[in-house]
């Protein structure tokens, strides 16, 4: 259905899916409009807390993909500056699909 543009194991699988699901939302919701609603001193507390709690985990031997993700997430939330929430924002889809691709190869 696509042609061969990724060359990392299982992203072409969940760029296929993600494309899947935005026309599912489109055809549902429209083009969308929203604020981002990032920025606030809450979610920067946040994202050094989850940093914190994913290098201990790390450290301890226990890390978690949901560690990894919510560190991700919380970056990004934290985030005010366009540019660098669209680069946290990459950052987590990207930890995405590698949890996908995980769970995939179980």
């Amino acid at each position: 259905m696509y042609p061969t543009l990724f060359s990392t194991p299982g992203v072409r699988q969940f760029a296929e899916q993600i494309d899947a699901e935005r026309t599912r939302q489109l055809a549902k919701f429209g083009d969308q409009h929203h604020p981002d609603g990032t920025g606030l001193p809450i979610y920067a507390h946040s994202a050094v807390r989850y940093r914190e709690q994913a290098d201990r985990n790390a450290e301890s031997g226990v890390l978690a993909w949901r560690d990894v993700l919510l560190e991700e997430v919380y970056e990004a939330l934290a985030e005010s500056d366009p540019a660098k929430l669209r680069a946290e924002l990459v950052q987590v889809a990207a930890v995405c699909a590698a949890w996908i691709h995980d769970l995939d190869r179980r």
